[in-house]
C-alpha cells in the first residue's frame, strides 16, 4: 500500500489554516485604554508611532509628553520619539501649539486624538503664539502692573471657600492681584486682606463680584505706614585726660590741667 502525502496543509479544526496568531480575551474593568483599528493597523504609520500613541492615549490629562519625558520612559532615542511624534502630527493623532501665559512663559499645548477626524488642525512646525485678549478696563482704572505675587493671586482665588458669591474667573484675578499687592506693600497682612474682603457681606445676591472686590479694594485701602521715626544720634563723652599737674584723671576735650591744678595756678 503506497503512504499518501498530501499537498494542501493541514487545517485546523475551527476550518482555518493552521499558524498565525491566536487570540485569548479577557475582559477589562480597570485600566484599560480603547484603541481603534484604524490606529493599530494604520498601513502608513511605523510600530513605534503607533506604540507611542497608544501609550500617550493611555495616560491621564496634564502628564507631560515632551521628547525629553518620553526618552526618560522608554529606551528609544530623542530622534525616533521625534520622527514618531511627527507621525501622529501628519496623520491627525496628535496636535501641538505654543501658548503664551500671562506671565509671559511660553509653554506647548499637547492635545491627543484617539479618532482623528477631518476638521483636526495640524500644529505648524513653528506655531505662532496666540496673542493675548485685550484686558478689559479696570474698575478703579490702575496704572499697569508686573506679574502680580503669587500671595495675592491665592488670596483672590480663595476667597470662594469663604463664600461661594465670591468666586472670580481667573482673569478677574490676575486683574485685581495688583490691587491687593497694594495692600501687602503697605504692610497689611494677607489674613487682614482676606478678612476685610469676604467678612460683612451683604445679604442679598452678589451680581458682580469682580467689581464688589474693587471696590472695597480702593474704598478701604489702608495710609501707607508711618515712617520710623530717626534714631537720635548718640552723644559721644568728653574725652579722658591726664592733668599734667598731678597726673589725675579729667575730662576735657584739650590736653592740660585739671580743674583743681588750674585754681591753684590761679592763686599762686
Amino acid at each position: 500500500m503506497t503512504e499518501q502525502h498530501p499537498s494542501a496543509p493541514a487545517r485546523a479544526k475551527s476550518g482555518h489554516s493552521a499558524g498565525g496568531v491566536e487570540h485569548v480575551t479577557a475582559p477589562h474593568h480597570d485600566h484599560f485604554v480603547v484603541v481603534g483599528n484604524h490606529l493599530a493597523q494604520h498601513p502608513e504609520l511605523s510600530l513605534t508611532a503607533i506604540g507611542l500613541a497608544v501609550h500617550i492615549q493611555s495616560l491621564p490629562a496634564r502628564t507631560p509628553i515632551g521628547i525629553k519625558a518620553l526618552t526618560a520612559k522608554f529606551p528609544e532615542g530623542e530622534i525616533r520619539i521625534a520622527a514618531a511624534l511627527r507621525e501622529l502630527e501628519t496623520h491627525g493623532y496628535l496636535a501641538r501649539t505654543k501658548e503664551r501665559l500671562q506671565s509671559g512663559r511660553v509653554v506647548t499645548r499637547t492635545i491627543s486624538y484617539n479618532k482623528p477626524g477631518r476638521t483636526v488642525v495640524r500644529a505648524a512646525a513653528e506655531p505662532t503664539p496666540r496673542p493675548a485678549p485685550p484686558s478689559r478696563p479696570t474698575s478703579p482704572p490702575r496704572p499697569a502692573a508686573p506679574a502680580a505675587p503669587r500671595t495675592a493671586i491665592d488670596l483672590l482665588a480663595g476667597l470662594r471657600a469663604y463664600d461661594s458669591r465670591l468666586l472670580l474667573p481667573e482673569r478677574d484675578v490676575h486683574r485685581l492681584a495688583p490691587a491687593v499687592s497694594a495692600w501687602l506693600e503697605r504692610g497689611v497682612p494677607p489674613t487682614a486682606v482676606q478678612r476685610t474682603l469676604s467678612t460683612g457681606l451683604p445679604k442679598d445676591p452678589i451680581q458682580n463680584p469682580a467689581a464688589f472686590l474693587a471696590h472695597r479694594l480702593e474704598a478701604l485701602l489702608p495710609p501707607p505706614l508711618p515712617a520710623p521715626a530717626p534714631h537720635p544720634t548718640p552723644v559721644r563723652p568728653v574725652p579722658l585726660q591726664t592733668c599734667e599737674g598731678c597726673d589725675r584723671a579729667f575730662r576735657s576735650p584739650q590736653p592740660g590741667r585739671c580743674r583743681d591744678c588750674r585754681s591753684v595756678g590761679v592763686a599762686a
